[in-house]
């Protein structure tokens, strides 16, 4: 499955690598509602809650639908400013119908429903449908919606007022901290970019963000089959020191394309793409290849061995020992005429990490 960025025509420079402080908020507005997610910034999490006043930690948790299972695509700007102050007002030009739109098709579901013209505020059917899928999501995402479509203006300001608060509270310290290690990053890619062209400054990105071969897409290994267009306006990337291990894409109509990754770790292991993932997966289905492992995972055998201790025929053997070689769970050793394989354990230890990983990108 992937999600494809028609960049056809469009030149390097319009191709984006910038810093936003919203964006970087908004991550770690995502790592205190869900800190499973990110087990290497759970003390962090629960120190910032901690020290929380009351009044700010009720406040996030009433608007957290907004970055907990997705991120509302105003909350990660296509144009990246200096200052989080700057990047607010960009946000308080967004008129209302667009605003409540993007606000509520987060809001309204963990798979993210879109909602075309006219928008819930001015439609009522709309209205209804955005109020029934909030009422299926709990109390309180019931009446965010219900408030944001009663009074967006009231709203707004309320979720504005938010940010700011966060800004004192735990952002300030933090983004002072990660300044340095984006800089690098930023500095990297766009150098990238410069001497070696898009190919190698998505590469850099991330293993799960590859050129396609003509050039013309950009193609993000996701968990969806979506596509959108980058004509005319480019496409941001927007590091991030607390996105790991979520790489967020924003594709929804009328918005620019936008890239939030996670900054590269002092050793990063490149991400294994969700196509590997499911090859494994069906290759473990099969109650015949998992009494092969069971015998592989004890030490080396011949297809021959293998058939005999199943009471298998070799060719039955060498299929299905095909298939799990193609998933890149075994191994194999030439020992003259024999053929030894062997359990491929570094790869069969981490297919849950993979599987999370690409479920959770």
């Amino acid at each position: 499955m992937t999600l494809r960025i028609d960049i056809t025509g469009l030149p390097a420079e319009r191709l984006r690598f910038a810093a936003s402080p919203l964006a970087e908020l908004t991550a770690m507005l995502h790592v205190l509602a869900e800190p499973g997610h990110h087990p290497r910034l759970a003390g962090w999490a629960g120190e910032v809650w901690s020290e929380l006043r009351p009044e700010l930690a009720e406040r996030l948790r009433e608007a957290e639908f907004l970055w907990r299972s997705s991120r509302a695509d105003f909350l990660v700007p296509a144009r990246p400013r200096q200052t989080l102050a700057e990047e607010l007002d960009d946000v308080d030009r967004i008129d209302d119908e667009t605003y409540v739109t993007a606000a509520l098709t987060t809001t309204c579901g963990s798979n993210r429903v879109h909602f075309g013209a006219p928008s819930p505020l001015s439609d009522a059917t709309a209205r209804e449908r955005a109020l029934d899928l909030a009422q299926a999501r709990g109390a309180l995402q019931e009446a965010f919606a219900e408030r944001l479509l009663a009074d967006p203006a009231a709203v707004r300001a309320r979720v504005r007022h938010t940010l700011e608060q966060c800004a004192e509270a735990f952002f300030d310290a933090a983004w002072t901290r990660a300044a340095a290690q984006l800089a690098t990053d930023l500095r990297l890619k766009n150098d990238l970019l410069k001497r070696q062209g898009i190919g190698a400054a998505l590469s850099s990105v991330s293993g799960a963000v590859t050129l396609a071969p003509d050039g013309d897409c950009i193609i993000v290994d996701k968990l969806q089959d979506n596509a959108t267009a980058a004509h005319g306006t480019g496409v941001t990337f927007i590091p991030s020191g607390f996105g790991r291990p979520h790489l967020v894409v924003i594709h929804a109509p009328g918005w620019q394309p936008v890239v939030q990754y996670p900054v590269a770790e002092p050793s990063p292991s490149e991400p294994v793409s969700l196509e590997t993932v499911t090859l494994r997966l069906e290759a473990l289905a099969h109650p015949v290849r998992m009494r092969l492992l069971r015998t592989l995972a004890r030490g080396p055998h011949t297809t021959g061995e293998l058939a005999h201790a199943w009471e298998l025929s070799s060719p039955e053997v060498s299929r299905h020992l095909a298939v799990l070689r193609r998933a890149g769970l075994l191994t194999t050793r030439r020992r003259g005429r024999y053929v030894h394989y062997t359990l491929n354990l570094p790869e069969m230890t981490t297919l849950g990490t993979d599987l999370l990983a690409a479920v959770l990108r």
